[in-house]
């Protein structure tokens, strides 16, 4: 236990807290101190300027003044895809949760103007806590372990509980078809990345399109809800904030809680012998409580919905292989993407013929 409080605590520490400002990324401080007191109420420098460490896609900024903190996430510079590195998405998200008393960080304002530091950024709230990297909550007793669990589970189920419609979201994305064009997004990103033939991903892409369950709900769905992703109160079992909302939509709410799941599958929790002892509870005891927090009976059958998101891992693993072989990649374990998609693949097709594929 010693050795993995050890090996979060080199984890924690290399992706937590700030550095000086990357070369690539700096911009004009003067500038976005002009429109900071124009535009942030309450604002009042000097301003310090300093950039968080992580591999976050848009980069993203501690600005310390003598009496608060905040966040800059702005788009990266130079040339982008049409629609990647949304930051005007997550503003208004974050934005129209807050009020609502959903944990967000508090959204100041929101720039569309590139000539203030050249691209379009927003300002949020610096909110304070605790970031959670081991899934297995090594530091912890198992009572603690278990309330840290719950209050992931029923904030994602606060999330889709939300009446997205009444808080100004009607448009954040397509409401219906959403696991089909996930499934046709993932194909895409897979096939563009491909290095070699894999005969059970092929499967996935033949079997996943014909076998799409039906949608019966819609919700703001985050699209990449884990434990890393949200701060905790310092010392309570509770979230006080979920970030990084680049991926959120309007979508089918059981991408977002199965996606949640996969950590019993493939997750370090997977790996622990005894999950009622650790603390933690089973996987049937999350999607009970979920279900409980949601108002639903039972959930369908989720080997497709992990069929699915084993597929995703595919692709995302894939694209960091193909940028490998292109000579764009910087994740540090790039090369050893290659044998994890073969691993989620087997696991992708070994849960499809759970679902019935022959």
């Amino acid at each position: 236990m010693a050795e993995a409080v050890a090996a979060e605590q080199a984890r924690e520490q290399a992706n937590t807290g700030t550095k000086e400002v990357a070369e690539n990324h700096r911009f004009d401080q003067a500038a976005l101190e002009r429109w900071m007191q124009t535009n942030v109420e309450g604002y009042a420098g000097p301003l310090e300027v300093r950039q968080f460490k992580g591999g976050q896609s848009n980069p993203t900024y501690q600005l310390v003044t003598p009496g608060k903190k905040y966040v800059l996430r702005r788009k990266p510079p130079g040339k982008l895809l049409p629609s990647a590195h949304a930051v005007d998405r997550e503003y208004k998200v974050i934005s129209a949760l807050g009020p609502t008393g959903f944990p967000v960080a508090k959204a100041y304002a929101l720039c569309t103007d590139d000539s203030v530091i050249g691209t379009w950024f927003y300002i949020m709230d610096m909110v304070e806590g605790r970031i959670l990297w081991d899934q297995t909550l090594p530091q912890y007793e198992p009572a603690e372990r278990g309330a840290i669990y719950r209050a992931k589970i029923k904030t994602l189920a606060d999330l889709h509980n939300t009446d997205y419609a009444a808080i100004g979201l009607e448009d954040y994305g397509r409401p219906g078809n959403y696991m089909s064009r996930q499934v046709d997004r993932w194909t895409k990103q897979y096939k563009a990345s491909q290095t070699e033939v894999n005969p059970e991903v092929d499967r996935l892409i033949e079997w996943l399109p014909k076998t799409v369950p039906e949608q019966e709900r819609t919700s703001i769905v985050h699209g990449d809800y884990r434990l890393d992703n949200m701060i905790f109160h310092p010392t309570e079992p509770r979230v006080t904030a979920v970030l990084d909302w680049e991926l959120g939509t309007l979508g089918e709410p059981l991408a977002d809680f199965t996606y949640l799941l996969m950590n019993w599958i493939n997750g370090s929790i997977s790996q622990l012998p005894d999950l009622k002892a650790h603390g933690i509870p089973t996987m049937d005891e999350a999607v009970a409580y979920y279900c409980e927090q949601t108002g639903r009976a039972g959930l369908p059958d989720l080997n497709w919905y992990f069929a699915y998101n084993a597929f995703r891992l595919c692709g995302i693993y894939q694209g960091i292989v193909g940028r490998v072989r292109d000579g764009t990649a910087n994740h540090p374990e790039a090369a050893q993407q290659a044998e994890r998609v073969g691993v989620m693949a087997k696991t992708g097709w070994a849960f499809a013929q759970k679902a019935g594929a022959a």
